[in-house]
């Protein structure tokens, strides 16, 4: 479609009326776009890949789908422009730091799936990425439902070698607290462990990630 105010919403309206499994729904522009915590997120009209899908497999929790379709976008990006990325927790991908595309999930009445990918192809934000003027965002989106359909049952070893945040020091937004320390695994479930500090170790399942440089300055 043209516009919509938001892919995820369309779709998951979609599946209440009984849309099957992997259905696709992509926008040249959406009017409402969400990012994570509820973040506005807007781009010009046919400058990014805008796009959602829906999961119908039961057991499959909206991290490990969020995962799937991140990789996918990794792999995608690499294949169609070239552009090497990676993740930053959970679902974020970057080049050189820079944010290229966020992925959000959310899980339906009845168990489904629905995932949101938006990712910067012929323009970005100012200190954002891009793969390039010259790239169509709906070869993209072909490349990345191909790479989700290639892959493997178990992704964790892949998603661990694609995170850029193990490693990394880092400052994390909580409620109520901002911890720092540094990344260094992430488990089955997704959840990222920093030791802080004072050599605490801490499994997180959801905050706001900043990459920090070690002489503490943000990047």
């Amino acid at each position: 479609m043209a516009e919509t105010p938001s892919t995820n919403d369309d779709l998951a309206t979609a599946a209440a009326r009984g849309a099957l499994d992997r259905t696709v729904l992509v926008a040249g522009h959406q009017s409402a776009g969400r990012g994570r915590l509820d973040r506005t997120w807007e781009a010009p009209p046919d400058a990014s890949l805008l796009v959602s899908l829906l999961f119908r497999t039961p057991g499959q929790e909206p991290g490990t789908l969020m995962h799937r379709v991140a990789i996918a976008a990794v792999d995608a990006c690499r294949q169609v422009a070239g552009v090497n990325a990676g993740l930053k927790w959970p679902n974020d991908l970057l080049v050189e730091d820079r944010k290229l595309a966020g992925v959000l999930g959310q899980r339906l009445a009845g168990g489904s799936v629905v995932v949101g990918l938006g990712l910067n192809v012929r323009w970005c934000p100012p200190g954002a990425a891009r793969l390039g003027p010259d790239h169509d965002p709906l070869d993209v989106l072909a490349a990345t439902l191909a790479a989700v359909d290639d892959q493997p049952c178990d992704i964790l070893d892949e998603y661990r070698r694609q995170l850029l945040t193990i490693g990394r020091r880092v400052r994390v937004e909580l409620v109520g607290r901002v911890m720092e320390g540094r990344a260094t695994d992430v488990d089955a479930e997704g959840r990222l462990l920093v030791t802080d500090d004072s050599g605490g170790e801490h499994w997180l399942d959801a905050g706001d990630v900043v990459h920090l440089r070690d002489t503490g300055a943000e990047s």
